[in-house]
């Protein structure tokens, strides 16, 4: 309530006004239908043949079922463009279904660059979110029984753990700020996720569980950074009245890892790091540190 009565909502007038884009796309050319519709086609050709391929292999060789989940998302995104080719063969580009299809192939440049720092920084917290439990329970209190002692212990530790991480979070969001004006956004948002890395990575050296509390400190710097740094270097990036439409599909980098961790990471758990979950946990660490190189090529339209 507190946010609803203090902050002002600028009225669509008032975000033209402040649209860098505006006059350049009310004179832009429309492209013929023809040219997106080509381009719509094969790319539905190429998505859904590359879902059926590797479903088939998935049947093929036995792989685990959950990979079944990327071939159905390829497939499906590949109907997807065909029901968009269809639409603006018809001449109705209008919809809502397309306009969203369109726009995700034209993002606008800084949007593209965030989308690859999204990606890695949430499969990090996936990764984190998923395999905290089994990897605590099991390197640093020794059990990998559920219904031992030592295992409900260790999964209380967690709680606690993630209870900290976001008490960390809550201070840091004060902090934050202050570093973007010492420095800028990009930085900002590097060295946190930096933080966060090391602070998955350090989970591995640890040994004793008392001091993983430790290790949450960078990690809730990361979370209070994810959750705020980048829709900030985003939003001066979009045109106003594509800004509804664009932070949606900005959320598709959030899902995107989250299935593809899912799918994925129970496989790299078992057949790469021998059931030991620890590793999933400095795998995420070291996502968040490529998530943190990533930012420095981001464009900030808003940088001086």
């Amino acid at each position: 309530m507190w946010t609803v009565y203090s902050t002002k909502e600028y009225s669509p007038d008032e975000l033209k006004q402040f649209d860098r884009h505006a006059r350049a796309e009310a004179s832009a050319v429309i492209q013929p239908p023809q040219a997106g519709d080509t381009r719509y086609r094969r790319g539905a050709a190429l998505w859904l043949g590359s879902g059926g391929i590797f479903t088939m292999v998935i049947f093929r060789f036995d792989w685990a079922p959950q990979l079944y989940l990327l071939g159905v998302g390829l497939s499906l995104f590949g109907v997807m463009l065909f029901i968009s080719a269809a639409l603006q063969h018809q001449g109705r580009t209008g919809s809502g279904f397309y306009q969203i299809i369109d726009d995700l192939f034209h993002m606008p440049r800084t949007m593209k660059q965030l989308a690859v720092v999204q990606f890695f920084s949430w499969f990090a917290l996936f990764s984190m979110w998923i395999y905290t439990t089994p990897a605590v329970t099991a390197y640093h209190f020794g059990s990998h029984d559920p219904s031992s002692l030592l295992y409900n212990k260790g999964a209380d530790w967690v709680g606690v753990l993630f209870a900290a991480y976001n008490v960390f979070a809550a201070l840091a969001a004060f902090l934050i700020p202050v570093v973007a004006r010492l420095t800028n956004r990009k930085i900002t948002h590097m060295i946190n996720l930096f933080l966060g890395g090391a602070g998955l990575i350090s989970m591995y050296f640890i040994k004793n569980p008392d001091f993983l509390w430790v290790s949450m400190i960078g990690v809730g710097i990361a979370w209070a950074s994810i959750l705020s740094m980048p829709y900030s270097l985003l939003s001066g990036a979009l045109p106003s009245h594509k800004m509804g439409i664009y932070m949606g599909i900005f959320n598709f980098f959030i899902v995107i890892p989250q299935i593809l961790a899912a799918s994925v990471l129970g496989l790299f758990v078992k057949r790469l790091f021998n059931d030991q979950a620890i590793y999933a946990l400095v795998l995420g660490g070291g996502f968040m540190i490529v998530a943190g190189i990533a930012t420095l090529w981001v464009d900030d339209p808003d940088e001086v």
